[in-house]
């Protein structure tokens, strides 16, 4: 499995931070720089009809040798989150973890400790590639893309091995919810699919939140402080007091499971400009309609309340919900699990407590559930992956390719 580890090693040191400013799809144009690397990969290894179309999307495929099989698509993301830098990502390998607490950054005194991340104990005297401590480490999702290559090699190099056509697609914006915007469903023409964009070992993935961005503009008026009485109108307390009316509870840091939530995930400008990104989530569509209403109800009372004032809700809806899409076909997340379960792999079936391009593509016709990557703590600089996960997910997915070798649609 060394290939898999130096694929997923050369993949992260390359920026690919997708954008949430830029209305284009790929949102930032260094995307090319691994999408490029993976045509010559996918090519290198053998796969078939290899493209990089102008929107950044990476497509192959490895021909079947099973007429009546079904063609089975894999697919993993490229960009890396918006939170924290991609930047100068510096991989680190920890062979043997000892289950202590884990120095990052002796510069900067940066730990990840076993007292915060209790999880780290679960992978004694296995390999962990972690981060610096200064940026993310891209596992999310390059340890999927590496994962695919992989898998997609072991079945090139063993022609014994039986199975249908299988299709492989790197998508850009991701993270940003534009993964599929441009993604040629048609042309891609898989039966069903997998995304390997999960967590932990084990994962298994096939509902999702229904997902929603409001961007949030406050125009207030400044006014010098000392003759500020009836003219100044603060945006930024504006803002402050819009987030203070949303439910305390219904924050990512006190929700988990099926529970909904609202998150500011950034926040800008003044006393004369404010800006606020919310994104809003629920896996229960009643409820996730009634946090847009509820976000619009405080937006409407703080415009009442402040008169003068401006306040701009740019709302825009981003996924839903894919369970009720995959459970007509359910046999594909059934037999990811026979497939783990062969493996010695706990299947852990549980909501995505976030998105996938999965999700998208399940709507527009495509059954796509989500397999495990292995990686933790995504999108910030405790994110670590354990190389014997990665190496599981490997076999996950040729496992699946095989069982498929085996059935006629």
């Amino acid at each position: 499995m060394q290939p898999l580890v130096e694929r997923f090693i050369k993949y992260v040191q390359i920026d690919t931070q997708s954008s949430l400013e830029i209305k284009q799809n790929p949102s930032t144009e260094k995307q090319f720089k691994l999408a490029q690397l993976l045509v010559e990969n996918l090519k290198s290894i053998g796969a078939s009809n290899v493209q990089l179309s102008d929107y950044c999307y990476v497509t192959a495929e490895i021909p079947g040798n099973v007429p009546k099989a079904p063609t089975i698509g894999l697919i993993a993301h490229m960009d890396t989150a918006t939170e924290m830098s991609g930047n100068n990502v510096k991989p680190h390998i920890i062979q043997g973890y000892d289950g202590h607490d884990i120095l990052l950054n002796d510069e900067l005194d940066i730990w990840m400790k076993t007292e915060d991340f209790p999880d780290l104990l679960n992978y004694v005297g296995q390999d962990l590639i972690v981060t610096d401590g200064t940026t993310l480490l891209g596992a999310d999702n390059k340890a999927g893309v590496a994962e695919i290559v992989s898998a997609a090699e072991y079945i090139i190099q063993n022609p014994q091995i039986q199975h249908g056509t299988i299709k492989i697609a790197f998508t850009p914006d991701e993270e940003v919810g534009m993964g599929t915007l441009n993604f040629d469903l048609d042309g891609f023409n898989a039966d069903f699919a997998y995304t390997v964009d999960g967590g932990p070992l084990g994962e298994l993935e096939y509902e999702t939140f229904n997902a929603t961005m409001a961007k949030i503009h406050i125009q207030g008026r400044n006014v010098h402080p000392g003759t500020a009485k009836n003219k100044m109108i603060s945006a930024q307390r504006i803002g402050f007091e819009l987030d203070a009316m949303l439910p305390e509870n219904e924050k990512p840091e006190f929700t988990t499971g099926d529970e909904g939530f609202f998150h500011l995930v950034n926040c800008n400008g003044d006393v004369e400009s404010f800006n606020m990104l919310y994104i809003i989530r629920d896996h229960d569509i009643n409820k996730f309609r009634h946090k847009k209403d509820l976000l619009n109800q405080c937006i409407n009372y703080l415009t009442l309340k402040y008169p003068h004032a401006k306040i701009i809700n740019d709302m825009q809806d981003q996924y839903y919900n894919m369970s009720e899409k995959i459970k007509p076909v359910f046999h594909i997340v059934e037999t990811a699990k026979k497939v783990m379960e062969a493996l010695d792999i706990e299947p852990i079936i549980k909501p995505i407590r976030g998105g996938t391009d999965g999700a998208a593509l399940s709507l527009k016709g495509l059954p796509t559930p989500n397999l495990f990557t292995g990686g933790h703590h995504f999108h910030g600089k405790f994110e670590y992956i354990p190389i014997q996960s990665m190496e599981k997910s490997v076999q996950v997915i040729v496992g699946i390719i095989t069982a498929y070798g085996q059935t006629e649609m």
